[in-house]
């Protein structure tokens, strides 16, 4: 039974990969075929979704939803580029870092990338910037930011660390998650000559429009957010849905076309294979899949080569709705077989961040959208496209490659 669990798992990667099927979609389904062999009752197979987990992301996606719909992120987005004036070598750091904090104040990885990734695109085509170079910093950027605990990806990593026993684990996450994502970005900025930048297309700040008052309540209504979270530790979800129905109150935007904005596909994603997950770690396919790492791995390379397994999933499927489902609660399991010897928060941050490099890849979602925002701004030719193609994926390789080296060298041990 657990290798037919696993096998279920991993032929809705691959199926929902081809066929461009949602992973969580045929994982449900899934679920009640392997309860239905396991003859576990369809009421404990239900019990795997986890409710409260749907409700913070709700609330939190349907919140930048809006943010997004009446355009205050984007709008903010370009003043912060437009403040580097002439000097165009630091817009990628710019962009980097904006990246960053957006991401960690809530938004999360995919839509900080939705709303960066476009205006990116069209800044390289325009100032004749490297289209890699940006893509690749903008989703290092959402990914490092994207699991603060504000954000559904630190949202997740915590909720899936609590389940393991594993407490306290938000701090490490994005210290981690910032440090191995800027020493990449750094990488990538030097490879690309970033540092010797220079264009004649400048952005000027008095070129931009004001901010509307709609916008300004907007940014002042997600600044309400992460205040009462951070300093008055209010539940996340909850005290978006608040700030949300007060912005919809206001009419800010249209409530409806938030609410048609949030993105339904991922939360079913994640929802959908917390369900199948569930009865994996019932019937021992997890204890399974740390028996088959551990065969491979000592305890000094346990970090790295669980790093790079998370980098290869993630370019076939989510990093935060199957690779850290999938590896997070083996951890336990792993530490058992291999007699301990490594730090459990440590490969924790690890596969979740090198999974993230692999979102670099034009396969997934932060290379695909690159790839179809630079060919549209750019107007570029196929043979263009086939190269930009190429060098995206190549960029997330290396990055994949690179930061596991560096994982087996102690990069994720050295903030804990």
């Amino acid at each position: 039974m657990e290798i037919l669990s696993l096998a279920l798992l991993f032929f809705a990667i691959i199926l929902g990969f081809l066929r461009h099927m949602n992973t969580g979609l045929l994982s449900i389904a899934f679920a009640l075929v392997l309860g239905r062999v396991a003859g576990i009752p369809d009421k404990a197979v239900i019990a795997g979704f986890n409710y409260s987990l749907f409700l913070i992301l709700l609330g939190v996606t349907y919140l930048f939803s809006i943010a997004q719909l009446n355009g205050s992120l984007a709008l903010l987005a370009e003043k912060v580029v437009a403040l580097t004036g002439e000097h165009t070598a630091l817009v990628p750091i710019v962009i980097y870092v904006f990246s960053t904090v957006l991401s960690a104040l809530g938004p999360g990885t995919v839509p900080t990338i939705a709303i960066m990734m476009v205006f990116s695109m069209t800044l390289a085509a325009e100032m004749k910037i490297s289209p890699v170079m940006l893509a690749a910093l903008v989703v290092l950027g959402a990914s490092g930011g994207g699991v603060s605990p504000l954000a559904a990806t630190g949202i997740i990593g915590r909720n899936l660390c609590e389940q393991i026993g594993l407490f306290g684990v938000e701090a490490p996450f994005l210290m981690n998650g910032v440090l191995s994502m800027t020493v990449y970005a750094a990488v990538v900025y030097i490879a690309f000559g970033g540092w010797k930048l220079h264009s004649t297309h400048v952005i000027h700040l008095f070129e931009l429009p004001a901010f509307s008052a709609k916008q300004k309540t907007t940014l002042a209504g997600i600044a309400v957010m992460v205040v009462l979270v951070m300093f008055f530790h209010f539940n996340v979800g909850l005290t978006s849905f608040a700030v949300a129905a007060a912005l919809s109150l206001l009419k800010v935007a249209d409530e409806g076309e938030a609410l048609k904005n949030v993105p339904w596909g991922t939360l079913i994603l994640i929802g959908g294979v917390s369900v199948l997950m569930n009865l994996i770690i019932k019937l021992g396919g997890i204890e399974l899949l740390s028996d088959t790492l551990a065969s491979i791995m000592t305890p000094s390379t346990a970090t790295a080569i669980t790093g790079i397994t998370a980098g290869c999933m993630s370019w076939c499927s989510s990093t935060s709705g199957v690779v850290m489902p999938t590896l997070i609660p083996a951890i336990p399991d792993l530490s058992e077989n291999l007699g301990g010897g490594f730090d459990p928060i440590e490969m924790a941050t690890c596969l979740s961040m090198i999974s993230h490099c692999g979102g670099i890849s034009p396969l997934s979602t932060g290379g695909g959208l690159a790839l179809a925002a630079y060919s549209s701004a750019a107007k570029a030719s196929v043979p263009e496209q086939h190269r930009l193609f190429v060098r995206l994926f190549a960029v997330s390789a290396c990055g994949v490659v690179f930061l596991s080296f560096l994982a087996w060298m102690g990069l994720f041990h050295w903030l804990l």
